[in-house]
């Protein structure tokens, strides 16, 4: 049995599926820890792991991605497990795939398209759907001949090569392009409205939350901000940039952003078609970089992030690594490799709290860097300023003279710009108080 048309996302609801992948030579894992990752990609995507097969190699086969034996293998697995779909860890080529089909006699998925499946199923809003259909498009254009393959079999005489098969597969090409087109189009003009709306609000420290899929982003900004956002204990529960106020200790606000979760061996496509989505985190003050503490997998998926974040040109932005989930981490010594990585890592846990004044310390250290530390003078006509910048600014001193308030701030450019401009003055910094009086030692007795 061959199949002919990709798998329908839908049909994946209670699919057994048997997954595959290569591994490195000398790689001490069993597959299913190998596996691990592409087993809750799976499950998320609803379909039911029927078993998981790894073969070491240092290279892919260029046409069947596993060797010829280890494919055989494959085919008898699915034939006694009757199972009704096989899932690659990596991304195959069109003919690749199509091998394998043909040998399994099954529908074959590879980690692309099992991740776009996992979008389409969690876009909710129209620009996330949008997003999301652009990179099925593009994943599907090279792979357009595989799915025509019973029609490339027509031809319309002897010595015709133009057969209706080439014909239509040409007419869906020529649609795809109309329809990549169109929607890159709105997805342009959605990205220049995302840049002009970030632009418009200057006067606020701005600060992203990035990091792989699952290591907390949702549930850091809901203890935050109240923000109500879906947070489960599923890979992508969320899609969407929520930006919310955070009320700071001390009273500042700035705008915290959670952004779509990572992974590794993300589809370029996917990528490519979010830009517009993860605008924020690339125009964000700080990025605050989450990683699951407790995941065997920690390293690798912060070296993920950071690859992401090379690609999308914020991997330069001041950033504090987050090690969350510390609670079901029975011996810190284990974060050792993430402290290599980063030293200045916050260990802490969105769950129980342990850790968060550590990780506000953090921000307000970042804050006191960037930012400048300046006297003003608000005269009376100018009092109105003073209720904005307690909402946009660290506030260290605050007392009133004849002449007007007089405050010692910390703010950013842009807000003292705007302040000076609407009629606020520097001055000297009030004098420090005198330091307490050294009591006498004691006499020596």
């Amino acid at each position: 049995m061959k199949s002919d048309q990709p798998l329908d996302p839908q049909a994946s609801h209670g699919t057994e599926a048997i997954l595959f992948g290569l591994v490195p030579m000398g790689d001490p894992r069993t597959a299913a820890e190998a596996l691990n990752e592409l087993q809750l990609l799976a499950e998320t995507a609803d379909f039911i792991p029927a078993g998981c097969m790894v073969q070491h190699r240092r290279h892919a086969d260029p046409h069947t991605y596993m060797g010829g034996g280890k494919l055989e293998e494959l085919t008898e697995v699915v034939k006694l497990a009757q199972s009704g779909a096989v899932i690659c860890d990596d991304s195959l080529t069109p003919n690749q795939a199509r091998n394998i089909e043909n040998a399994v006699g099954v529908p074959v998925i590879d980690r692309s398209e099992l991740i776009l499946q996992i979008f389409g199923m969690h876009a909710r809003t129209p620009q996330a759907k949008l997003q999301v259909e652009l990179a099925a498009l593009q994943y599907e254009m090279p792979r357009l001949r595989r799915r025509w393959t019973h029609l490339e079999r027509q031809r319309g005489g002897i010595g015709v090569r133009g057969g209706a098969g080439e014909k239509q597969i040409d007419v869906d090409r020529n649609l795809l392009r109309t329809r990549i087109a169109a929607i890159t189009k709105e997805l342009k003009r959605v990205e220049e409205h995302k840049v002009r709306e970030v632009q418009a609000r200057p006067d606020l420290f701005t600060i992203a939350l990035v990091g792989y899929t699952n290591a907390g982003k949702s549930s850091l900004l809901n203890r935050l901000t109240d923000a109500g956002v879906l947070a489960e204990n599923r890979l992508f529960s969320t899609l969407d940039t929520r930006t919310r106020p955070w009320r700071l200790p001390g009273g500042r606000t700035v705008l915290l952003t959670d952004t779509v979760g990572f992974l590794r061996k993300l589809p370029h496509q996917l990528v490519a078609s979010f830009h517009a989505t993860l605008e924020e985190a690339l125009h964000a003050d700080l990025l605050l970089v989450l990683v699951d503490g407790s995941s065997p997998e920690a390293v690798d998926q912060l070296q993920a992030v950071d690859e992401v974040l090379e690609t999308l040109g914020a991997h330069l932005l001041p950033r504090v690594t987050v090690l969350n989930k510390v609670d079901r981490v029975a011996d810190r010594s284990t974060l050792a490799p993430l402290w290599q990585l980063d030293p200045r890592a916050v260990a802490c846990s969105v769950l129980t709290g342990d850790g968060l004044p550590e990780l506000f310390g953090a921000i307000q250290s970042h804050l006191a860097t960037v930012e400048n530390r300046v006297a003003i003078l608000l005269p009376h006509h100018a009092g109105a300023l003073v209720a904005e910048i307690r909402a946009k600014a660290t506030v260290l001193s605050e007392f009133y003279t004849e002449e007007g308030c007089l405050m010692e701030i910390q703010a950013s450019p842009a807000l003292l710009g705007r302040l000076m401009a609407l009629g606020a003055q520097k001055v000297a910094p009030p004098p420090a108080p005198p330091a307490p009086p050294t009591p006498p030692a004691p006499a020596a007795e």
